[in-house]
């Protein structure tokens, strides 16, 4: 469905009313008994537990699994499938300048890039709310192709090669991020968790440059890029808003009201309910009562949007997320 996000965006920030978008999908694939495996590997399962959540809470839009290796996959990395688990990276696929200047940008057939896209217009075909797709960022990802601890090093030893692999991770996720809004898709999550591990000049210099780059040529009234960045405690929020995003998602690693202060106010600013301490781990009032604190910290900034920090992981108690949404429910109930 197509929607006007720009206007979208303004009235959630408009509304006296809160709204919540989790990054969530490991339920509703454990909602229909399959496992984390049928859902990364076939474009109908994903679809189908996105459908179900959808249909089963109140999200104000929908998202996809937040899958880091699909990316890294077609450009040829090798990749670890578990039945209950997300996939991981076996490996370094580039170690030289000679490798970096030698690989190829996949084209969008490769590997299960097409069963993500297939994801994501199944859902955007009968859709009734915005669909957020979802895609690695360029430090994050050339982080899987180089390695991440490698990676740290190189910028500094080698930082021109370290550029040019990041430029071809930009311009194949630039490339993927058009297909997905061809799909239908009304905006992509662009998970860059690796950049928090950096200093804002060091994100704004290797990765909010990058992103910015995507954000120019995909973003526009119908289609909203949200950037994530899990790993960020707050010493590069200054360098994510460079990018121009029309959201900004946090984990549960920064105080949230500093990162709404640092953030446009006509920008979602999206967090930061632990996924696994509080979520997974904690018990149901527990989830109520932090989520309430976590609505009343932030009562002052119509722009807040609820969600957890980082895609949550599978086997949460359906009991918890029940109360986080009464959480919501009851939080709402006390506005005029």
């Amino acid at each position: 469905m197509k929607i006007d996000m720009k206007n979208w965006i303004a009235s959630v920030i408009a509304s006296p009313q809160r709204v919540a978008i989790p990054i969530m999908t490991h339920s509703g694939i454990e909602l229909l008994g399959h496992t984390v495996n049928d859902a990364v590997t076939n474009g109908e399962v994903h679809y189908q537990a996105i459908k179900v959540l959808s249909e089963k809470y109140p999200s104000e839009a929908s998202s996809v699994i937040m899958d880091l290796t699909v990316e890294a996959e077609a450009f040829g990395a090798e990749i670890y499938f578990s039945e209950n688990e997300v996939p991981s990276v076996v490996g370094r696929l580039v170690s030289t300048p000679e490798e970096i200047e030698k690989l190829e940008i996949p084209s969008l057939d490769t590997a299960r890039l097409p069963e993500y896209i297939k994801a994501n217009r199944l859902v955007a075909a009968e859709a009734t709310k915005p669909v957020l797709a979802g895609c690695i960022g360029p430090y994050s990802l050339a982080g899987r192709l180089y390695d991440m601890s490698e990676i740290m090093m190189a910028m500094y030893i080698d930082p021109d090669s370290i550029k040019l692999l990041l430029s071809k991770c930009t311009e194949f996720i630039t490339k993927y991020c058009q297909a997905l809004k061809e799909a239908g898709a009304n905006g992509v999550l662009i998970a860059e968790p690796a950049a928090g591990l950096l200093s804002n000049d060091a994100c704004m210099e290797f990765s909010s440059l990058y992103v910015k780059q995507i954000v120019d040529k995909v973003q526009d009234d119908f289609f909203s890029v949200i950037l994530h960045n899990c790993g960020n405690t707050g010493q590069c929020t200054e360098a994510m808003v460079y990018t121009g995003a029309a959201g900004y998602h946090f984990g549960n690693g920064i105080d949230m009201v500093s990162a709404l202060n640092d953030c446009p106010k006509d920008a979602l600013v999206m967090g930061n309910i632990d996924p696994v301490s509080v979520l997974k781990m904690a018990s149901s009032q527990q989830v109520y009562e932090q989520t309430m604190q976590l609505l009343t910290d932030t009562a002052a900034y119509p722009n807040f949007v609820l969600s957890s920090g980082c895609d949550t992981p599978p086997e949460i108690p359906f009991a918890n997320i029940e109360m986080f949404y009464q959480s919501l429910n009851d939080y709402n109930s006390t506005l005029k």
